[in-house]
């Protein structure tokens, strides 16, 4: 069942929100004010817009070194994500994680992971402490298509469907793993596949339909709230930057990359709306806007917030 307008409306400023916040973000990087590397998340928006959209703020997500995107789709704060993206003292993490390491605890976000594969256990752990405590929230852990030949992945998943956790495997198939396309990378021809093998759903979406993929995420996320155990989710998309910003993405031709940019989900969702008299057209152009004050405020807010003074450094690190 598609969601009301309201939540319609939403979804779409999320989206409009991921996409400038990484524009921003990379725009930052290029100039050199970002201290370690941006990973776009720019052709992804309605992975994790989808998702989110469907789940309770007390539920929990695991995310990947593309993470900013799945931060903001949580309910993330713009202005201490940016923070944290130039490591400043009022972002998500003290300034102590970067763009790679946003945690934001209070939205459900058990963190960004950059090493590949590394939130699926930590997902499972949070699902698992769910179940024992009688909780009915759910984990959705995102992770790319290289993360499923992972040795992390492999157990994170048995497990999980051993015990009936209430977990979502999310796995988003960009095509790229860095360079490695997927077809070299993975032996077999549908993701989704590679859960037979622990006996719980794999299901297929395109990862540019935030509508399909919300209607995937709502079945999912009921199926492991009522007890039913995990689902592995195929989203297909493309990502439409390189591995890092400023990538020279010697590995793809352009044609390949404008065939992609012609499945864009943010202006097929733009026209869905007004097609459908959900918006109108000065109404989307209106919430665009706003949204690029909001960013451009989460930059200058972070710019101005003081860096974390040398002698605390070592506080908010765990070890």
């Amino acid at each position: 069942m598609a969601p009301d307008a309201v939540t319609l409306r939403s979804m779409f400023r999320k989206m409009l929100e991921i996409r400038h916040f990484d524009t921003a973000a990379g725009e930052l990087f290029l100039r050199g004010q970002v201290k370690g590397s941006i990973h776009s998340y720019i052709g992804q928006e309605a992975i994790a817009v989808g998702f989110c959209a469907a789940m309770r703020p007390d539920d929990w997500i695991t995310s990947t070194h593309r993470g900013h995107g799945h931060t903001i789709a949580k309910g993330g704060d713009l202005k201490r994500i940016m923070a944290e993206v130039l490591g400043k003292e009022t972002g998500y993490c003290k300034g102590r994680g970067g763009s790679m390491h946003v945690t934001a605890a209070d939205n459900g976000n058990l963190g960004a992971l950059p090493i590949v594969a590394s939130g699926l256990p930590i997902g499972v752990g949070a699902a698992l402490s769910a179940q024992m405590r009688g909780e009915d929230k759910v984990v959705v852990c995102f992770f790319g298509e290289g993360g499923t030949s992972q040795g992390t992945y492999h157990e994170a998943v048995n497990l999980a469907a051993l015990w009936k956790l209430p977990v979502v495997f999310v796995c988003e198939n960009n095509v790229y793993a860095v360079s490695t396309h997927v077809c070299e990378a993975v032996p077999v021809a549908d993701l989704a596949d590679r859960a037979k093998a622990y006996g719980i759903p794999g299901i297929n979406v395109d990862g540019n339909d935030v509508l399909a993929v919300y209607d995937v995420s709502e079945t999912t996320i009921d199926q492991a709230r009522r007890g039913g155990g995990p689902s592995f989710v195929a989203c297909h998309t493309y990502r439409l930057e390189g591995h890092y910003v400023g990538e020279p993405r010697v590995y793809r031709s352009r044609e390949e990359e404008t065939d992609a940019r012609r499945k864009d989900p943010l202006p097929h969702f733009r026209m869905w709306l007004i097609e459908r008299g959900i918006m109108a057209e000065t109404e989307a152009d209106g919430l665009e806007e706003e949204v690029k004050r909001a960013v451009t405020d989460a930059v200058a807010f972070a710019k101005a917030s003081p860096e974390p003074p040398a002698e605390r450094v070592m506080e908010w690190v765990y070890a």
